[in-house]
Formats: structure tokens, sequence, C-alpha cells
């Protein structure tokens, strides 16, 4: 697998999404995120889309050069059209308006619809993490809803339905939590077709309702499905998926899980909570440092070498990779060669300065 530096890896991003046609500061708002979900360990999220994402352009399915636009909007609320531009400008557009909101009336909420894919969620929590205030995001796929089985049921009738949240520190990283309201997010059952691996036990079952390994069972005709978060508490899970889907596609406009097959929008709904609005940030950060002195003082159970923040992980693997680089599945890296030559454009010499093979 070709190894890049995430410079190059950006590179090859902003040259692939300004050939599909859109202007600079959108493709690399595209292209930065994906490469930061990289960083983070967030493969399915990362480069494996850059072809996902430049096909839907090419298909007609994306508006490249589009600008989100607010189409109503009170003191504390806004819901966003996002035109049918790329995923992350529309996002990016809704989290910077719902912050500007919060900073004026203590909380906001802002909704977005008809804006594609916003790719990894916790994004755009932790944009308003760096901004001192609090991030909370609910997000749908609109009336896709044929991924995910109903807890006690076979076919696939929900999506995986995201939630994440973000909060500052005083002198370390935001705590973060980005998790799918299914045991795994779909993008990590394709990255294991792609890499020619088994998936772990419980994250899916075939067609007949069987447990299974194989990511294809979850392509197959009939497919299989995404189990629920949470096992043999997979109600937990299943009811925060409802959850998501009342208020990401309900309220946003874009709609409920019907079974469609294709993804045309996300349905979003960011919250953003000024906390000088409610306690001073001394007092807040003194209660932040003080839980997780708390929690970090539980004795370490077998098999662990220490217990983390939530969000900790991700940073620690954004800073090693950061040094040692970002691997990319051979089967993506040629598929997004692929659809650069269709674009016009050698995406093998823009990539050539690999870290190793």
């Amino acid at each position: 697998m070709p190894k890049f530096k995430p410079d190059v890896l950006r590179k090859v991003g902003y040259t692939l999404f300004r050939a599909a046609g859109c202007r600079e500061e959108d493709a690399r708002t595209v292209v930065d995120h994906l490469v930061d979900s990289n960083l983070f360990g967030h493969d399915s999220h990362g480069a494996i889309r850059f072809y996902e994402y430049a096909r839907a352009v090419q298909d007609g399915r994306f508006n490249p050069d589009a600008s989100p636009e607010v189409i109503s909007e009170r003191a504390c609320t806004a819901v966003v059209d996002g035109r049918g531009a790329m995923g992350q400008v529309g996002a990016t557009f809704a989290t910077r308006l719902a912050m500007e909101k919060a900073r004026q009336s203590g909380v906001a909420t802002v909704v977005l619809r008809n804006t594609s894919h916003i790719g990894r969620v916790g994004a755009y929590p932790l944009m308003v993490a760096k901004e001192g205030m609090i991030g909370q995001i609910f997000v749908n796929a609109g009336r896709l809803g044929y991924q995910i089985a109903p807890f006690g049921g076979i076919d696939g009738r929900l999506s995986t339905n995201p939630i994440a949240f973000a909060a500052p520190r005083r002198d370390a990283d935001p705590i973060l939590v980005d998790m799918t309201t299914s045991v795994v997010a779909e993008g990590k059952i394709r990255l294991a077709i792609n890499q020619g691996v088994q998936v772990p036990e419980g994250w899916l079952i075939d067609a007949t309702g069987e447990p299974t390994t194989k990511p294809n069972d979850f392509k197959d005709d009939p497919p299989g499905a995404i189990l629920p978060l949470g096992g043999d508490a997979g109600h937990k899970g299943y009811g925060l998926s409802i959850m998501v889907e009342l208020l990401g596609g309900a309220l946003s406009g874009q709609g409920c899980a019907a079974g469609d097959r294709e993804m045309i929008s996300n349905g979003v709904l960011i919250n953003a909570y000024d906390i000088e609005h409610f306690t001073d940030m001394a007092t807040f950060y003194d209660e932040v440092e003080g839980l997780m002195r708390h929690v970090k003082s539980s004795r370490i159970a077998p098999g662990f070498a220490e217990i983390l923040a939530p969000g900790e992980p991700e940073f620690r693997t954004a800073e090693r990779r950061a040094t040692e680089g970002i691997e990319v599945d051979d089967r993506t890296w040629e598929t997004v060669c692929e659809i650069g030559a269709e674009f016009g454009v050698d995406l093998a010499e823009v990539g050539e300065s690999y870290v190793l093979r």
C-alpha cells in the first residue's frame, strides 16, 4: 500500500476536486476534512471518499460550485439549504452560523439539508470546541434507510445515523465523542472489502439474519445488514438512531429513512452552546479537569495500559500519522487515479512522493 505524507495526499485531493469543477476554497474545505479524517484514524471517511465524491460530481449528484443559502432564521435558529454543494462546504457553513448565533444568544440550533455527504461528523463539533464553546450534531442520511437492521429485525431499515459532541479543555485537546448509532460505520465495511479482510464478529448479519464476518455479505443480493450499537443491548443504539432520524431528518426537512438505495443528502442538526452564557470559563475548565482526574484515577483493567479521555485516541493517532504518513489501500489509490484520469489529471504523478511503498 502506498503511504503518503499528509500534504502530498492533500495535494492529490486539491488537484482532483479542482479538476472536477470545485472552487479553490471549496476544494480545500473538502480535502482538508477528508485528510484530517485519515489523520484521526477514520480511514472510512478519508481518501477513500475522493473517488466517491468525484464520481458523484461527474454524475451530477453534487454541485461542485454551489453555495449554501440561509432560507429562514431567527435569533437562535436557522434553516440552511446547501443547494447541492459538497457536504463539507454546507456543514462548515452551517456550523459557523451556529457559532455566530450562539455567541449572541448563548445557544443556537442550525439545520441543514440538500448538501450531499458531510463526511466525519465529529469534525463539526470540534470546530465549535476549538472556539471555546460546546458543539453537538445529529446526522441522518435522508430517506436512505437500508444499511442497519432495527433491534429485533433482520432487514436493513435505518442508516448509520452518527452523533458527535465536543467540549473545550483548558490545556489539552477537546473532549470529542464521535460515534455511529450502529455498531460500526458503513465505510468501515467498504474499507474491509477494499483491503480483502474479514470484519470482527458482532458487526454484521447476512441476508438470513445469521452472524457473519464476511464484509461482502453486506453487499450481496439480497443484502445483509449492520447491527445497531449495543450488542445484546442493541435497543439502545436503535433508540438513538430513531432520535437522530427525527432530529437530523424530520427537523431539517431532508426526510427520514424510507428505504431509498441512493443518498441524496445528509439531514443535519447542529447545536452550539456558548459556555460563558451559563458559567465563567475558569469554573467550567475546573469542572472538566476535575472530572477527567477522577475518571482516570480508576484502577486499570487487564489488557489496558491507561484510561483515555474521549477523543484522546484520535488526537494521538493524528500526531503519529502526521509524522509517519497515511496509508491508502491499493484498490482505493488505483480507483482515485482512474477517476482523476477521467477528469484529465495524472494523480499518480501528483502523488509520486510516497513516504514508502
